[in-house]
């Protein structure tokens, strides 16, 4: 895997980030620091990026565990250090998990694996910062309903 980042220009602190799947993301910092609030500071990418990566897990084996999943949102909650370096010290991961008749103890099981075994952002987080889950489970009961024409 590999990452090219490159800072935009003279003024300004934003900068360009070509992924080696050839997306491009942009970052910028604080206008107190020098930047523009153009885009999501680095460490805002980190975080979003481990949320990504554990909602992705979580998905995937649900869904590999049979389970009707129709949503999943993750909300992150961090904490950093006050000096330099402005580590992460506590990440708090709150899923928010949609579906028809999902079983808890899987939900539960698939934040779990996530978090110990497959989500490589989360696990090395894990090094500087104390990680903590919770979840909730939403029933979706939607019925599809078709459209009757009006008269």
């Amino acid at each position: 895997m590999e990452c090219t980042v490159r800072w935009t220009g003279l003024s300004g602190m934003t900068f360009l980030a070509e992924t080696g799947s050839g997306h491009v993301l942009a970052m910028d910092g604080a206008p107190d620091g020098g930047g523009r609030n153009l885009a999501p500071r680095p460490m805002e990418v980190v975080l979003a990026g481990t949320g990504g990566c554990t909602a992705y897990d979580v998905v995937l084996i649900l869904r590999k565990s049979r389970q009707d999943i129709r949503g999943c949102d993750v909300t992150l909650q961090s904490e950093r250090a006050e000096s330099d370096p402005k580590v992460f010290t506590k990440i708090h991961f709150h899923f928010t998990v949609t579906g028809r008749n999902l079983k808890p103890n899987l939900v539960e099981r698939a934040i779990k694996l996530s978090h110990e075994k497959y989500c490589s952002a989360s696990i090395m987080l894990e090094k500087s910062a104390t990680i903590t889950h919770s979840y909730e489970i939403v029933d979706d009961l939607a019925t599809e309903t078709q459209a009757t024409p009006a008269n």
